[in-house]
């Protein structure tokens, strides 16, 4: 979309050539042949930037700026004068001009000069936004009971020094974990330093971790602070730790229990005030069990363990979640959804193996393919995959199924789900389904007779 250029100024001639010089560079002029008669044009606000004389009749350029100022107006404006001095200039730019520019005007100098205001403008807006960002704190969602636990065990580690050991299934939110920590600790004032020890080269993870010193490697032209270094006084995060390896598990030990270390091809030792929190997916004692980590590494990193459970467990905090995520995308234009309590019902049938991570990308699938405002149950089963496998391979079963009050009615509807998604994997195939079941194929036909089931 075209910037849009006011040009405030009472000669017709100077409005009329910088207007058309602005058209050709792509922006578009709109025209004011006096302070009175421009701020209408921008009470509107849709004006991007002021080119702004200073000598006209009536409300003069410098009252105009100063009360463009007072009335909060942040645009940029760019001072023009056929009677220009230093000492205007200085006083103008006081004020809050971007730029002062003689009369005649050069159209290089003023586009140039438009361009970067443009551009400082665009620049503050962004910082503005991130500064609006970094202080919205995250939060994390839930109130079942295994989540208030883990918020009361955060709130009493937190204010400490004590190092955090963090596990849990991939997308549970261990990486949130660690920002609330931090920030509700007393080095939250100052950023936390994180790294994801699966997504660096074996070969670059000291220099990484360590930092490096001019020469100690091909390519290594300047010398570099490592994670540590730049944790100086603050909390560094280490992300899927169990994805190092041993060598490397090694000299991490060393750093961690002496604070102090040298840079990759130096000699200084560097010593460093830092707190960690590490995270893993992996269940540590089964990883030293088969040799993959360090058992005096687990026990240095593990003096507060906590636990991030997995969705399926707190399948309360469901809504809260979708709720949530549908907000977030109704901010990014996706429109604002409502999900039914039986398409919330649908969606507490399924194990969720990705988590928090997958229901996020599922709640966003659903608000993008779908344009109506209400999401049915019929939606959320056409989208969910087929087969709902529970975390020890068994399939998802309705809840409905738990408010049955008779055994046999259970029974009979837990047989008719089981044999419905076998026989959907097998495409219908009783033989292949039977010998899957470890079941005679003349026993799953009258099965599946006496549960009123098609054979297709």
């Amino acid at each position: 979309m075209a910037k849009k250029i006011l040009i405030v100024d009472d000669e017709a001639s100077i409005r009329e050539s910088l207007a058309g010089i602005l058209v050709d560079e792509g922006f578009l002029p709109v025209l004011a042949e006096s302070a009175e008669e421009a701020f209408p044009l921008l009470a509107e606000g849709d004006i991007d930037l002021v080119l702004l004389d200073i000598w006209m009749p009536g409300m003069d350029g410098m009252e105009a700026l100063q009360r463009l100022k007072a009335d909060g107006q942040n645009l940029p404006v760019i001072m023009i004068s056929g009677h220009g001095s230093i000492d205007t200039a200085v006083k103008a730019t006081k004020m809050g001009a971007y730029d002062f520019i003689e009369k005649p005007p050069s159209y290089d100098k003023i586009l140039l000069s438009i361009n970067n205001a443009l551009n400082l403008a665009r620049l503050e807006q962004e910082n503005q936004m991130l500064r609006q960002k970094a202080g919205q704190a995250p939060t994390l969602t839930g109130n079942s009971e295994v989540m208030v636990r883990l918020k009361e065990q955060i709130a009493r580690v937190a204010p400490t020094d004590a190092w955090v050991l963090i596990t849990g299934e991939h997308g549970t939110g261990k990486e949130l974990v660690a920002q609330t920590i931090h920030r509700l600790s007393g080095k939250g004032q100052v950023p936390m330093v994180e790294v994801n020890c699966a997504a660096i080269p074996e070969d670059l993870i000291e220099s990484e971790l360590f930092g490096h010193e001019k020469g100690a490697f091909t390519g290594a032209t300047t010398a570099r602070k490592g994670r540590f270094d730049q944790a100086d006084n603050s909390t560094l995060f280490l992300d899927e730790i169990a994805d190092m390896s041993l060598k490397t598990q090694a000299k991490i030990l060393r750093i961690l229990q002496e604070q102090k270390f040298e840079r990759v091809g130096g000699t200084r030792t560097i010593s460093v005030n830092v707190r960690v929190l590490a995270a893993t997916n992996k269940n540590l004692e089964q990883e030293m069990a088969a040799g993959n980590f360090r058992a005096d590494l687990y026990w240095r990193l593990n003096v507060v363990p906590l636990m991030v459970p997995p969705l399926r467990e707190r399948l309360d905090d469901l809504p809260l979640f979708v709720e949530e995520f549908t907000r977030e995308f109704a901010s990014k234009g996706f429109g604002r959804k409502k999900f039914t309590a039986e398409a919330l019902q649908a969606m507490s049938s399924h194990p969720w193996p990705g988590n928090v991570r997958e229901l996020r990308n599922f709640v966003e699938r659903v608000v993008i393919m779908n344009p109506e405002e209400e999401i049915s149950r019929a939606t959320i089963l056409g989208l969910l995959p087929v087969r709902t496998a529970g975390p020890h391979g068994v399939a998802a079963v309705e809840p409905g199924l738990y408010r049955l009050k008779n055994f046999k009615e259970a029974k009979r509807a837990f047989e008719r789900e089981f044999l419905r998604v076998l026989l959907q994997d097998h495409q219908g195939n009783i033989s292949q389904t039977a010998e899957a079941i470890g079941m005679e194929r003349s026993h799953l036909h009258k099965k599946l007779k006496a549960l009123d089931m098609e054979e297709s």
